[in-house]
């Protein structure tokens, strides 16, 4: 261990704690009014991870030098927050979403039950499922999108609040897992031990889908009585259209969305590509919403944080991993993946030799498992969180909110894939 790794440790412990205490610092904002700028900055759940990154740097800076510091800074691969950004901005423009929720409304009002329930349960199961075939954020950014003026607005309680966010984290964790490229954990692992989409629906998919349904039935039950009288198919902004969209400009929403999903490993590519979108926005404006530029940046700069935070912590996450017999293994990444990004907690695994194919299963099945229990056990959490929070009490949503309303959606999903 150097003085620069327990120095990385302690830095991610003091960002694991921020995460923990954002919220606090938003009520301080609205305590101290004269400082409330400040506060709100450390209050914003996005921007921890990199505002402890550039302490770590200009630590490191100090301590080896300036140009270690960027040599390591710049060794760092940054696609997944640059596709994390890239297709949340995608698939929350107006035309995509417009076409999910049409497609959503079909099925709902074929469903024995009211339209709003139904369209709260297909959020929380339907729309997590389909992140295996579009990738994990791009579904937790329709999902949290399509629900957010059904649950999480004034009216209902904290509580199934923090349930249903709980719910929706674990639902999108596990439901990408019917794929090998959607779900990061599973990419993280996919080539090196040779799991191809076919041995991903056998020995994941069928278990997790069954997780996601219990789960999302569950609190759609629990969240029934509140959903009267809701506007099932009002989302705010995104459903008041002041045109009607013709569908060749649907079509190239979401020919976008598939084509940067394809290229999701090719920042080159995707990059040029959103680009291209970007100016096909502006020329068709009165066919879209504002884009979610901000809230993409954010999470970006949350994602690149972890990426240069996390760079540092095998030193003492791999002998952990390695050391653990595969029952353990499972309850292990189970737990770890509460504070470090579970992608990074399976790509650790996969530098492990000789492996037998039972601990490589649980530790996968334990990573995607505990994948909702904190904003950072899952790339796309940070998504949610954002597009999500003003639905909370001052606008922030705890960190223990989240762990609570997580337990038992995470206890569903581990025993499905435990057993």
């Amino acid at each position: 261990m150097s003085t620069m790794q327990l120095i990385s440790a302690i830095v991610f412990g003091l960002a694991l704690l921020h995460t923990f205490a954002a919220k606090s610092f938003e009520v301080l904002a609205h305590r101290h009014p004269r400082h409330a700028g400040l506060f709100h900055l450390l209050g914003e759940v996005e921007v921890v991870f990199g505002f402890w990154a550039f302490i770590l740097i200009i630590v490191m800076a100090g301590i080896d030098g300036g140009a270690q510091a960027i040599d390591y800074a710049e060794s760092r691969q940054y696609t997944e927050p640059l596709f994390v950004f890239v297709v949340m901005v995608v698939a929350a423009s107006r035309p995509v979403l417009e076409t999910m929720q049409r497609l959503l409304g079909g099925i709902a009002r074929l469903l024995p039950v009211r339209t709003e329930l139904a369209l709260v349960w297909l959020g929380l199961a339907l729309v997590p499922l389909t992140g295996s075939l579009i990738t994990e954020p791009a579904a937790m950014t329709l999902a949290a999108l399509m629900l957010a003026p059904q649950i999480f607005r004034p009216g209902i309680p904290e509580a199934l609040k923090y349930g249903a966010l709980g719910v929706l984290f674990v639902n999108v964790s596990i439901g990408g897992t019917l794929t090998s490229y959607a779900a990061p954990p599973v990419l993280m692992v996919a080539s090196t031990w040779q799991w191809d989409s076919a041995f991903m629906a056998s020995h994941f998919g069928w278990k997790a889908a069954i997780a996601v349904l219990a789960n999302a039935t569950g609190i759609s039950f629990l969240l029934r009585p509140h959903l009267r009288g809701a506007a099932a198919n009002d989302a705010g902004p995104h459903t008041k259209p002041a045109a009607t969209i013709p569908w060749p400009i649907a079509a190239v929403h979401l020919g976008v969305l598939a084509a940067v999903v394809a290229l999701a490993h090719h920042p080159v590519l995707f990059l040029g590509l959103f680009l291209l979108f970007l100016g096909f926005a502006q020329a068709y404006q009165r066919y879209q919403s504002p884009l979610i530029l901000k809230e993409g940046l954010l999470v970006g700069f949350f994602l690149a944080g972890l990426v240069v935070l996390g760079g540092m912590q095998q030193w003492w996450l791999q002998p952990i991993v390695s050391s653990l017999p595969p029952v353990s293994l499972f309850f292990g990444a189970l737990g770890l993946t509460a504070i470090t990004d579970n992608a990074a907690l399976t790509y650790l695994g996969s530098l492990i030799a000789g492996m037998t194919d039972e601990a490589k299963y649980m530790l996968v099945a334990g990573a995607v498992a505990g994948g909702g229990l904190t904003v950072i056990a899952n790339a796309p959490n940070p998504a949610g969180v954002a597009l999500l929070r003003r639905g909370f009490r001052d606008e922030s949503v705890s960190a223990m909110g989240l762990l609570a309303g997580a337990l038992l959606p995470t206890a569903v999903a581990a025993l499905a894939f435990f057993l």
